[in-house]
């Protein structure tokens, strides 16, 4: 199969889905909706909704399935943005490009920003609970539910953001940067290849087998993005090149130089592939993707 050719074609079917599911801008509220409209379809991968996709495709391939996780991937992207939206505010990472646009509180003030994240996240928890949206079983919806407001909390993403900047401009062991990388980014990963396969109704095995895939590529990914940061420009990346050295962050190229680096998010991205050796055909686009990761140039 062809890569770019899948996340094409998967980057499609996710937004026409978020325009399905996603609120349309209305009085009194429409600037409101606008500026989580404007964050939303402002551009990005997909890669979380796409994982979420692939992940179900690999352990059931019915039509039904697919459909069932549609909104599930849409809540993804909608958490995935109000976290971008808020760690691009002047209080956390101070950042007035994102995707190679002007970021939200650029254009709707610091708390036009702050409520549009606000509401793409608890949006999001509308649509995964909505029993109207898709078949799943009512106890596979509360497993989804639990595990992606657990991954995106103060034990997940948020925790791994607070950890983030606790630590800007100071020295702190290699283990702290696992734990940040692990939440800030991993957690979700993790999280939507997991929705995924507990939507298609996975086997603890198999499931067991897709947290070991999912926790390789999300350090993967958040490895390759410290890379990006360090060696890329603003323009291939659609947003400010080596803000993290600017900032005082601790990366992976801090502590191992480029070429180290580089050889631990291979490790990470094999690691993925061979936690799949025992899923068929169905799995190509997981592999794939894991390779994706690794390979990607913003």
């Amino acid at each position: 199969m062809n890569i770019t050719t899948y996340l094409s074609e998967q980057r499609i079917l996710v937004e026409k889905a978020m325009n399905r599911y996603m609120l349309k801008a209305d009085e009194p509220f429409t600037e409101h909706i606008d500026a989580m409209r404007y964050s939303l379809f402002a551009g990005g991968k997909r890669v979380r909704p796409i994982l979420c996709l692939a992940a179900g495709a690999a352990i059931d391939q019915s039509p039904a399935t697919h459909e069932n996780l549609l909104p599930v991937s849409c809540a993804l992207e909608c958490i995935h943005t109000y976290s971008l939206i808020h760690d691009d505010l002047p209080a956390m990472d101070d950042d007035d490009l994102r995707r190679g646009k002007p970021t939200s509180h650029v254009l709707y003030g610091e708390a036009g920003a702050i409520l549009a994240g606000d509401g793409l996240l608890t949006y999001a928890f509308d649509l995964l609970s909505d029993e109207n949206n898709g078949t799943l079983r009512p106890e596979s919806r509360l497993k989804i539910v639990n595990l992606i407001a657990k991954a995106s909390g103060s034990l997940g993403m948020v925790g791994g953001q607070a950890l983030d900047i606790a630590n800007e401009n100071k020295e702190f062991p290699f283990e702290t940067l696992k734990t940040i990388h692990r939440n800030k980014t991993g957690a979700l990963i993790t999280c939507a290849v997991l929705a995924g396969a507990i939507g298609a109704d996975a086997t603890p095995v198999q499931l067991e087998k897709l947290k070991i895939y999912g926790d390789n590529i999300g350090l993967a990914f958040q490895i390759v993005d410290d890379l990006l940061n360090a060696t890329a420009t603003t323009e291939q990346l659609g947003k400010a090149a080596g803000s993290d050295a600017e900032r005082g962050k601790a990366t992976y190229p801090a502590y191992f130089g480029i070429d180290k680096t580089r050889d631990l998010a291979k490790e990470a991205v094999d690691r993925a592939i061979d936690a799949l050796a025992d899923f068929d055909s169905n799995a190509e686009p997981l592999r794939k993707l894991a390779s994706y990761i690794y390979t990607r140039s913003n």
